[in-house]
């Protein structure tokens, strides 16, 4: 059996349902293969979204416990229902994942689920799911869709049971009395969260000497000193070297990374977070020549074209930041490319987002690559504590920073911890599109009461005009 297609997408995530879809509204004939049983990738299925659902009901869970009776709300004994929890956690991503389906049967596009490979330029092949045949798709252009997968941890053999990657700690049967997180990044401090909420001891060892490694360097101190008060315990500078499973838990045996003796420490789950590597297995790209660099991810040139020609790549998989949102927008831009338009994507304005509480948020440069590119910058920021909503809402903690050239009072980068700090930075996001200087931010009115007020203050004070500190 052979079908002809002008596009075949090879994974089903955000970039490639994405890009999909607009390959469809822009007249193409559009094939997306996908492996699993359902739409969305990693981020849909067991990533960002069943992390921030849980991140939701555990969050409520523990503003019951701890912070209702200051509103004059008394409740009796309050009881975890993990089990619910867990099943809504599983309605949200079905909703989700039935909604792309809906979307490619509106856009027409065929979803063939499968293991993708690419034969050479213009043919891939397809092991259908639940059969032993192959299917042949012939097609005008290939993008290679396929994201990441976790990276592993020598010595720590991950079993989703006793071990887990991000995709086990979403779905423990019962909360951990003691869980050890290995790698302070935004999912190991996620879902650290989340059961430390539940109940659950948390401790999390990080190899660097800092948390959210990358993030401006002030915001990555308040956002661990914030986690530490709500019970996370950090071992930092510490390499985990081995794991012994038992019947009852997990042995991790680490060691201090500057040097010095080994030493041991007990879990009931450990969750392996150390990051993603590009997932390339079983593509074909050694067959047909597609070119990778050192560490796995495929080269790609300003339209997102392989080496080869006719073949493309969007996504994890071809490195930079590894979000969902990144990947949406270079799907767009590929399909936009592959019908004749100007297809782009600004890399210097992609928001990075932690869901912690308070959440952290960013755009642009941080101090630190200010400071070592040389660039003089003035600083506006602003405290949540000063700030009406954020007081009335009794969530004050944290503070907006916004940074703009000495001389131009362009925009240059802006980092948010507090209440919707993932919001809230958007409006930031939109002023440097729109090459927008601090001064224009601090002009516009703002609603108030409200937490934008905030974003306002941080940018008149850039100016040294802050009205409300």
């Amino acid at each position: 059996m052979s079908e002809t297609y002008d596009l075949i997408i090879i994974g089903g995530g955000p970039g490639g349902y994405v890009g999909a879809i607009r390959a469809a509204q822009l007249g193409m004939k559009v094939a997306v293969v996908e492996k699993r049983d359902a739409l969305g990738g990693t981020c849909l299925n067991v990533g960002c979204i069943p992390s921030k659902a849980m991140l939701q009901s555990s969050h409520h869970y523990s503003v019951a416990k701890d912070e209702f009776s200051a509103h004059g709300i008394e409740v009796g004994k309050l009881k975890l229902d993990l089990k619910t929890m867990l099943a809504r956690k599983e309605k949200v991503v079905a909703d989700l994942t039935q909604g792309i389906a809906f979307l490619f049967k509106k856009n027409k596009i065929d979803y063939i689920e499968g293991v993708g490979e690419i034969v050479k330029p213009g043919e891939v092949a397809v092991k259908v799911a639940g059969s032993k045949k192959k299917q042949t798709l012939k097609t005008d252009a290939i993008v290679i869709a396929t994201g990441s997968d976790v990276a592993p941890l020598p010595g720590v053999d991950i079993d989703e049971k006793q071990i887990v990657s991000s995709t086990g700690a979403l779905s423990l049967p019962k909360v951990p009395k003691h869980l050890v997180v290995v790698g302070a990044g935004v999912i190991g401090l996620e879902l650290g969260s989340v059961w430390r909420r539940l109940g659950a001891d948390v401790t999390v060892i990080e190899f660097l000497d800092v948390a959210l490694p990358g993030m401006d360097a002030e915001i990555s101190k308040t956002a661990a000193r914030s986690l530490k008060k709500q019970g996370l315990k950090f071992k930092m500078k510490t390499k985990v070297t081995k794991a012994k499973k038992t019947k009852t838990g997990v042995t991790l045996t680490m060691e201090p990374r500057d040097g010095g003796k080994s030493e041991t420490i007990k879990a009931d789950v450990v969750l392996v977070a150390i990051g993603r590597r590009p997932y390339t297995e079983n593509l074909g790209l050694e067959k047909t020549g597609v070119e990778m660099d050192k560490r796995g991810f495929i080269t790609v040139d300003e339209d997102y074209q392989t080496n080869i020609e006719g073949i493309y790549a969007i996504g994890d998989v071809i490195g930079g930041a590894m979000l969902a949102h990144k990947a949406e927008e270079e799907g767009v831009a590929v399909a936009e490319i592959l019908a004749g338009q100007l297809g782009h994507v600004d890399y210097a304005t992609i928001p990075g987002v932690v869901y912690t509480h308070p959440e952290v948020a960013s755009v642009g440069k941080t101090e630190e690559q200010l400071k070592d590119a040389g660039v003089e910058y003035n600083v506006g920021k602003f405290p949540f504590s000063a700030n009406s909503r954020a007081r009335a809402n009794a969530d004050g903690e944290g503070f907006v920073k916004i940074l703009a050239d000495k001389t131009t009072d362009a925009i240059l980068g802006c980092h948010i911890i507090g209440p919707e700090a993932g919001d809230l930075i958007q409006e930031i996001v939109v002023a440097m599109e729109l090459s927008a200087s601090a001064e224009d931010v601090a002009r516009i009115c703002h609603g108030h009461p409200g937490l934008p007020e905030a974003v306002k203050e941080a940018a008149l004070a850039a100016g040294g005009r802050a009205l409300h500190i």
